[in-house]
């Protein structure tokens, strides 16, 4: 459906007749351009839908205006408009909000709701904070006492440096079947464990289309795109109760068993990154010739080091008349496994290859049992108490209750990079200043998509702008290598892991080999203890 159709649809359907003609002249008023009038209103992004829904309610000539988080989706331009046209409109308004930048330009009254109780003040809210100094949080983020913890992110093989990079993309370009050009292009960045990132810029640029190449949730048409092998990234979308809108009646608990039971996250199976195409398939008919047979690959299923690389151990189908009309393919015995380089394997089959690196990237991130207490104690660190977490439906939760529970669920898998879409939509003030604390806490990556330069400006270090489907990146810190900086722990530093019963897992660790001066100077030191008296063993170390 054209986004004038669905406009006067909902017009029609509370009695207001227009035609087209004056329809059209409003939106081009909202800045709509004709493009947009007359498109699909699925491709409009997330802000000019929002700026669609405050048009739609200017045609009814409201005398009273109820705005509930009209900020939200809008980037600066736009929020700017909104201002204007608020400052300037006969009606009243009654706003809900968290921009404490927007209230401040905008309102002349404060209505504080406390303790089941309203009471209004007047003037703006800069006064207001003034009046009541326990309600500071409201106006800066830093005042918030509520705190929010994300697990540490754990080692990464061959990661010493939070300089190192784990995300690279080069060149990389997406377009949408059927239009007619690409949505992004040329964009070119990397991503670290030291990583702190803002994406800006307006509505409709491209700034979600390329967090969603990023997280596998769409496949790129052009370019390079590296992850490191074990590497785990949360994704928090733009409409954060996507993630949870079809399990409200379990407990929040419950919906973190059934999405992680498995081992893998369910929440991310139907990303197109493990959708099997046609062209997937195509790829996989390749043909290796192995111990003088000509085989197919249809299952890979385990890896193992390989020079700096990995191989895979690969079942196969074999091959007899390859080539002629009665070719035929017959699957093979275990006993005929066979290993290949992942240089071989990847072009081939490159999703099989990645669902076997995911699954290793979860068994190396120390695997957390499935039980109430850990889950609970998990959901503890993002303030979600302990009655609510193995007892209360989420039907039941309060928005900004359910938001603590998708970033808990997001995070449980100890990710090495989280991304936000859009965090200052969905939080409250409160919220809002205990996320900030707790990214700069944060072990890992960081990745923010945002409007909100109050969340960001204490917060990131590069900034990403789109603009136009292209990327310029600022204050980044690229290498190639390791780089320079302190050296992260190692894998004998690693934290305890446990089984599926929450027993902890006893590490093999070889015993680290002694150098010939330290060999010296614990046979002397032996010898001084015989000498000594001292019981000495035979079969102490050399």
């Amino acid at each position: 459906m054209t986004t004038i159709g669905w406009t006067q649809m909902k017009l029609k359907s509370v009695g207001i007749e227009l035609t087209d003609a004056e329809v059209k002249q409003t939106l081009l008023d909202f800045n709509f351009d004709d493009k947009q009038i007359e498109g699909a209103i699925t491709a409009l992004s997330g802000g000019w839908k929002m700026k669609l829904a405050l048009a739609r309610a200017v045609f009814e000539k409201p005398d009273i205006l109820l705005l509930d988080e009209p900020t939200n989706h809008l980037d600066v331009v736009n929020v700017k408009w909104l201002e204007d046209y608020l400052i300037n409109s006969p009606c009243t308004s009654i706003i809900i909000s968290h921009d404490s930048r927007f209230l401040d330009d905008v309102v002349q009254h404060v209505i504080h709701y406390e303790r089941f109780k309203l009471k209004r003040y007047r003037g703006k809210l800069s006064e207001f904070v003034k009046r009541v100094p326990s309600a500071k949080s409201y106006y800066e983020l830093s005042a918030s006492d509520m705190e929010f913890k994300f697990p540490e992110p754990g080692f990464l093989e061959g990661v010493k440096t939070k300089a190192k990079a784990i995300v690279r993309v080069t060149n990389m370009s997406f377009q949408y079947p059927g239009t007619d050009k690409p949505q992004i292009q040329d964009i070119t960045f990397q991503c670290s464990l030291g990583s702190r990132i803002a994406v800006i810029g307006p509505n409709g640029a491209g700034k979600s289309t390329l967090v969603n190449v990023l997280t596998g949730e769409l496949i790129p048409t052009g370019g390079d795109v590296y992850q490191h092998e074990n590497i785990r990234i949360a994704y928090i979308k733009q409409h954060a109760f996507a993630h949870i809108d079809h399990h409200l009646d379990l407990t929040p608990s419950e919906y973190i068993q059934w999405r992680f039971q498995t081992g893998e996250d369910r929440e991310t199976m139907d990303r197109a990154n493990k959708i099997v195409t046609d062209e997937d398939e195509k790829a996989m008919d390749k043909i290796y010739r192995i111990e003088g047979s000509q085989r197919r690959v249809i299952g890979v299923h385990s890896r193992r080091k390989f020079k700096n690389s990995y191989e895979y151990e690969c079942s196969f189908a074999l091959g007899d008349n390859v080539g002629l009309k009665n070719e035929r393919w017959t699957p093979m015995m275990t006993a005929d496994n066979a290993w290949i380089p992942r240089t071989e394997l990847i072009a081939s089959h490159q999703k099989m290859v990645a669902d076997v690196d995911q699954k290793e990237a979860l068994a190396s991130g120390q695997f957390r049992p499935l039980v109430r207490k850990e889950i609970e104690q998990h959901c503890a660190n993002f303030g979600i108490d302990t009655e609510l977490v193995s007892h209360s439906r989420m039907r039941g939760l309060s928005g900004g209750q359910r938001v603590k529970v998708v970033l808990a669920a997001c995070s449980w898998q100890r990710p090495h990079l989280i991304v936000l879409d859009e965090p200052t939509n969905y939080l409250d003030r409160d919220s809002l200043g205990a996320l900030s604390k707790a990214i700069k806490a944060f072990e890992g990556g960081v990745i923010i998509i945002t409007h909100s330069a109050e969340f960001t400006k204490d917060l990131t270090e590069e900034v990403w702008a789109v603009t136009n489907g292209r990327m310029a990146a600022s204050g980044h810190n690229w290498v190639q290598g390791q780089g320079a900086g302190p050296r992260l722990k190692g894998d004998e530093d690693e934290e305890e892991k446990f089984d599926a019963m929450g027993n902890k897992i006893e590490s093999t660790k070889k015993k680290a080999k002694l150098t010939s001066a330290e060999l010296r100077k614990k046979k002397k030191d032996r010898m001084a203890r015989r000498k000594r008296g001292e019981e000495v063993f035979s079969d102490e170390d050399d």
